[in-house]
């Protein structure tokens, strides 16, 4: 994370550490939602005071970008499965699987931060959450193509429609057992698209 690192302006508490700070963020929006947390509990969980706070993170807003962009990089790191020359079915196929295990490992933050907060289109935080989320679509479409899949938009909606369905899923209580079954008959629908 030393690009948030780097941008910050000085200034920090002594042993403050900006990516624990994010990720602590990262749990209290994806527990709660954007609208219920607050700027005085997030300063609270990290330890700051809320002047500290903006000191460092400027704004919620900007915060919340800063927690979206980490969960994107740790929850499904697209690297981890959009390696050059890989087999596009066993790429999409593990994508989908880790979905069905992430979205339901912890009992509070179920689902995907990402999509979860992108159904909230008309405000900030889901244009932003929305904006990663088709940065993210995009280096799916990018790596399709590259693998020369005849039309990699077909791919990359299914895929994406799936997620959509399987976070949905997830919120409404649906275990990671349950989520699996549905990735796996998923997956088997690939061969049509690629």
């Amino acid at each position: 994370m030393n690009s948030i690192e780097n941008k910050r302006p000085r200034g920090r508490p002594r042993g403050f550490e900006f990516e624990p700070a994010i990720r602590l963020g990262q749990y209290l929006f994806h527990e709660h939602g954007y609208e219920s947390v607050s700027v005085a509990s997030i300063s609270e969980a990290i330890g700051i005071t809320p002047p500290s706070f903006y000191a460092a993170f400027k704004s919620k807003s900007a915060f919340f970008e800063d927690a979206l962009r980490l969960y994107s990089a740790t929850a499904m790191p697209l690297d981890r499965f959009l390696i050059p020359g890989q087999s596009p079915l066993i790429a999409l196929t593990d994508m989908l699987r880790v979905a069905a295990l992430t979205y339901a490992a912890h009992p509070q933050r179920r689902g995907c931060l990402l999509l979860e907060h992108a159904r909230s289109e008309a405000t900030d935080w889901g244009i932003t959450a929305t904006r990663i989320m088709e940065e993210n679509r995009d280096r799916v479409r990018a790596f399709l193509e590259a693998s020369h899949v005849p039309s990699p938009e077909w791919p990359t909606d299914y895929v994406a429609t799936i997620m959509l369905g399987l976070s949905a899923a997830s919120r409404e209580g649906w275990d990671s057992e349950r989520l699996s079954v549905v990735a796996e008959a998923a997956a088997a629908g690939l061969d049509q698209f690629l």
